[in-house]
């Protein structure tokens, strides 16, 4: 799916279906190896989030933009930039420049902050990383945003999803972001924002239970909504 506030001037994508098999024959054709690999996740009660193989690297969050969702983003933002905040230097963050781009950055998000777990052979992942581990959010984006051949890769997979791909001018409400533990710490990361969230505190072992509390605040700030879709990087081999 597509992610809201793009600027119309700027290059635009297919819009990425929030599916575990469009996303796994997508970042496979970019050199991933199958051992970690993306898989829905059915629900936020334990039994259901017990249910996700282990270990887990990333949670995918796909949801909508609303009024109340932008006006959460403002306190929080203001907030940080008061009080600031703790964020490892090995936390991997890239912005969004690229219209309709949130799902692969999503993914980039959820594979450049586990290369110590992930297999990755020689491929565009591989390379991908090496060239812009040492960038900072803003010239990783203008990366992507110049390079034609991961464009080509997300126009083909967001044709595959189960449901019609819409235009790619199209404006939905629609947005991606990843949530992953660093160096002890819970961080949303949105391309959209300035800079990684710290959602405090966590483990290894307890990322899946503290990722699917953070879940559970986006959709009680608007209970009526139903578009939310989970996924997550497992280790499945």
């Amino acid at each position: 799916m597509a992610d809201a506030g793009d600027d119309p001037n700027k290059r635009r994508w297919l819009p990425l279906e929030s599916n575990p098999d469009v996303m796994n024959k997508y970042v496979k054709g970019l050199g991933m190896k199958p051992d970690y690999q993306f898989v829905d996740v059915f629900g936020m009660d334990p039994d259901l989030l017990a249910m996700i193989p282990q270990p887990c690297s990333a949670m995918l969050l796909l949801f909508p933009i609303n009024d109340k969702v932008i006006a959460h983003e403002k306190e929080v933002e203001e907030r940080i930039k008061k009080d600031g905040q703790v964020v490892s230097a090995q936390v991997y963050f890239m912005k969004q420049t690229v219209g309709n781009a949130c799902g692969t950055v999503g993914l980039l998000h959820s594979l450049g902050n586990n290369l110590d777990s992930i297999t990755l052979g020689d491929g565009y992942l591989k390379t991908f990383f090496e060239k812009t581990k040492n960038m900072s959010p803003e010239e990783r984006a203008q990366f992507l945003e110049a390079d034609d051949e991961i464009a080509e890769c997300h126009e083909v997979s967001a044709q595959e999803g189960q449901t019609e791909a819409p235009p790619r001018d199209d404006h939905t409400n629609l947005h991606f972001i990843s949530f992953v533990h660093k160096d002890g710490h819970l961080y949303e990361l949105d391309g959209r924002k300035d800079f990684p969230v710290n959602h405090g505190a966590t483990t290894a072992a307890n990322f899946v239970q503290d990722a699917a509390k953070v879940v559970q605040q986006f959709m009680a700030r608007d209970p009526t909504e139903v578009h939310f879709t989970v996924v997550a990087l497992a280790k499945t081999d």
